[in-house]
C-alpha cells in the first residue's frame, strides 16, 4: 500500500539528506557543507554559454575530409551547430565576408552580383531540414560501431537565408532556363547542375544556421540549401549561379554521384534521398539489462514526412508500430520509440521507417537487388540492425561487402 508523505517527512528527510551528506567520507575527507549549492552563489554570467561539463558532446574520430554527427548522444531533431556533419572535398575555405560576392547571370534579364549584406535586405526565410551526404553509409563495419559511423554523415538544422525564387525574380530568370549551376569557391570548386523546378519550389541560399551565421565548415559565409537532396548538391561558399537551358555536366556529376544498377544501366541526377531510419538507443556500446526498454531512432525522408516507423525485436520477423515524437517536420530527422521487454534471450532490433508517398525502407536484399552488386555506396539507405546479446551487450550486426 502507497504511503501518504507529509511536508514533515519531506523537510526532515531533505534535512537528513544533506546531513549525511556533509558527513559523508569522499576520497577519505568528510564532504564540505559548501559543496550543497544553496549555501553559496554559483558561476556569474559568462560572455558566452557552454556545456556542462557533466555532458560532453563530441565527435568520433574524424578522418579525411568527413566528420559525424553523435546520433547517439543528442535528444530532440535540431543537431547543435558544433557536431553538424562535416564533408569537404578540398578542405574549408577562409572567406572574408567583408569580400563576399555572389554572381547570378546565364539565361537573366539582368545579370547581378550580390553582396552579403544585399543578401541580408531580402525578406529572409528559415527553415527545419536535413543535410545527408549522399555517402552515408559504411563501407566496413564491425560489431563495435556506434550510430554515428553507421549514418553519422546527417543532421537536422534550422537554416536562414533567402528564397532562391526571390532572387530569380529579381534577376529576371528567363522562360527557357531550366537549369542553373551552382559553383562554390573552395579549391575543388564543387559545381552541381540544379533544376529550375528546385529553385521555384523550396530551394534558399542560407547564411544563418541555429540562429547564427553559418560556420565555416557548414559554407560561411551563405551557402545554397536543397531540402531533402543530396547534401553535395548544397554547394557551399557559394559564388556563382548560372541559369542554362541544359545540365552543365559537371565533373561531380558524371565522374561521381552516379548510381549504377544492377541491370547494366546508371542513374544520374538522383538528387532525393529515399526514407530511412536508425535505432540510436538502444545501440553499441550500451550494456542492456532484462526488462523494459524504450527502444529510440530518428527516421527521415527526402520525399516528404515520415508517417510511420516499425520495429522489430526478432530480426524483421515480425514488426510493430512505434510511436513518432513532436514535431514530425517535412525533410526533418524525426523522432520514434518503441516499448519493448526483453526477456534477456539473444534478440536482433531494427527499425523501418515509411514517408507520406508510399514509400517504405527495403532490406538489404531488396535494394541490392535494384542497385547491383556494381553499386556505390550513394544513396544506400537498407533497414539495418543491432544484435543484443545475452550478456546484455548491443553490438552492430555486421554486414558483407556490398559486392560479395
Amino acid at each position: 500500500m502507497a504511503k501518504t508523505v507529509t511536508r514533515r517527512d519531506l523537510l526532515a528527510g531533505a534535512a537528513g539528506t544533506i546531513g549525511a551528506a556533509a558527513l559523508a567520507p569522499v576520497g577519505g575527507r568528510a564532504l564540505a557543507q559548501g559543496r550543497d549549492t544553496t549555501k553559496l552563489p554559483g558561476a556569474p554570467a559568462s560572455a558566452l554559454g557552454a556545456r556542462s561539463p557533466h555532458e560532453p558532446l563530441v565527435r568520433g574520430a574524424v578522418r579525411g575530409a568527413a566528420s559525424r554527427t553523435p546520433l547517439q548522444d543528442l535528444h530532440g531533431i535540431i543537431t547543435p551547430s558544433d557536431v553538424h556533419f562535416e564533408r569537404h572535398h578540398a578542405g574549408i575555405p577562409a572567406v572574408d565576408p567583408a569580400d563576399y560576392r555572389l554572381l547570378i547571370h546565364g539565361l537573366v534579364e539582368r545579370p547581378t552580383v550580390l553582396t552579403l549584406a544585399d543578401l541580408k535586405r531580402f525578406p529572409a526565410t528559415s527553415r527545419i531540414c536535413f543535410l545527408e551526404c549522399s555517402g552515408n553509409y559504411p563501407q566496413e563495419a564491425g560489431p563495435e560501431t556506434k550510430p554515428e559511423n553507421v549514418c553519422g554523415m546527417t543532421s537536422t538544422t534550422e537554416w536562414t537565408g533567402v528564397s532562391l525564387a526571390t532572387l530569380f525574380r529579381e534577376v529576371g530568370a528567363r522562360p527557357d532556363a531550366t537549369w542553373f549551376l551552382a559553383e562554390g569557391q573552395d579549391a575543388a570548386v564543387m559545381t552541381r547542375s540544379v533544376p529550375m523546378e528546385k529553385a521555384w519550389d523550396d530551394a534558399l541560399i542560407a547564411y544563418a544556421q541555429n540562429g547564427e551565421a553559418l560556420r565555416p565548415a557548414q559554407g560561411y559565409p551563405a551557402r545554397l540549401l536543397l531540402p531533402g537532396w543530396e547534401g553535395n548538391s548544397n554547394v557551399k561558399w557559394l559564388r556563382r549561379l548560372e541559369l542554362g537551358d541544359r545540365p552543365f555536366m559537371t565533373r561531380e556529376e558524371t565522374s561521381k554521384y552516379t548510381d549504377p544498377l544492377a541491370d547494366g544501366t546508371a542513374r544520374q541526377f538522383s538528387f532525393v534521398f529515399d526514407a530511412r531510419s536508425i535505432i540510436t538507443s538502444p545501440a553499441y556500446p550500451d550494456v542492456v539489462e532484462p526488462g523494459w526498454i524504450e527502444i529510440r531512432g530518428i527516421a527521415w525522408s527526402g520525399r516528404g514526412t515520415i508517417v510511420q516507423v516499425d520495429v522489430s525485436t526478432d530480426g524483421g520477423r515480425t514488426w510493430q508500430a512505434a510511436r513518432l515524437q513532436e514535431p514530425v517536420l517535412r525533410q526533418a530527422h524525426t523522432r520514434f520509440r518503441h516499448l519493448w521487454r526483453w526477456d534477456g534471450g539473444p534478440a536482433e532490433i531494427m527499425s523501418r521507417a515509411t514517408d507520406d508517398s508510399g514509400y517504405v525502407q527495403p532490406t538489404r536484399a531488396a535494394l541490392r537487388a535494384t542497385r547491383g552488386r556494381r553499386a556505390r555506396r550513394y544513396h544506400l539507405n537498407p533497414i539495418t540492425a543491432w544484435r543484443v546479446e545475452r550478456g546484455g551487450r548491443v553490438v552492430y550486426r555486421e554486414e558483407p561487402p556490398w559486392d560479395a
